[in-house]
């Protein structure tokens, strides 16, 4: 014997299923027919994007080379998001278009603040386990995509974003720990705000303390203050 009631269940559950899926796929075609419209500005033979002066000597080239991936983190409060956004800054300021994949707490007031052109923003606050998916649509055109996994990032996943960033030229940023290590990893160890006195005044800038280590041409640890 069976309950009918569970077969009606099972639908309605297969059904709501099938309707999530749907609505993520459609985001998906969304995302790509955006990607085909977005040509790049910067021109495909210039290897390295421009970053702001004071992160050049991070890097190696003094920029963000293409077909890179750069893995950007720090613990609360050491100023790994404004650095995050001073970086990708650059290149947007430059012409390249930039996109933020699954960081709701970043919005375009601070992506602004930190010089990111809005005109060439794109923001994907809450991909949900669809972000390797979205991630790859986004990097077919557009120059440089930051993403926060929102669930576990799984090496697999990594191998397969980081080939399509190299067979894009474009440039992957990963806020948080990357499982198969990347090219070049900026780790802010915090940071020191100035402009406060005994109690009273205004914050007129912030100091972060950066390493930044990688592989191959980054291998090579470099320290620095940057001030934001």
């Amino acid at each position: 014997m069976f309950d009918s009631r569970e077969v009606g269940l099972a639908g309605r559950v297969s059904a709501g299923t099938a309707r999530t899926a749907g609505r993520r796929a459609a985001e998906v075609r969304e995302l790509r027919e955006l990607a085909g419209k977005v040509a790049p500005v910067v021109l495909a033979g210039e290897q390295v994007l421009p970053v702001d002066d004071a992160l050049a000597p991070l890097l190696p080239g003094g920029g963000l080379r293409r077909g890179s991936v750069v893995a950007v983190d720090g613990p609360p409060g050491s100023g790994a998001t404004s650095l995050l956004l001073r970086l990708v800054a650059g290149p947007s300021a430059a012409g390249s278009w930039v996109a933020l994949v699954g960081m709701p707490s970043v919005g375009a007031v601070a992506a602004a603040e930190a010089g990111v052109d809005l005109s060439r923003l794109a923001l994907v606050p809450a991909p949900g386990g669809h972000w390797p998916m979205v991630t790859a649509a986004l990097l077919d055109a557009i120059d440089v995509v930051v993403v926060r996994p929102p669930t576990r990032f799984r090496a697999a996943d990594a191998r397969r974003l980081a080939a399509r960033t190299r067979e894009r030229g474009g440039v992957l940023v990963v806020v948080g720990n990357h499982p198969d290590g990347a090219d070049v990893r900026l780790t802010a160890t915090g940071s020191t705000w100035r402009g406060l006195g005994a109690g009273h005044g205004v914050l007129a800038s912030r100091t972060v303390d950066v390493v930044a280590t990688g592989r191959g041409a980054a291998a090579r640890e470099r320290r620095l203050a940057i001030t934001l």
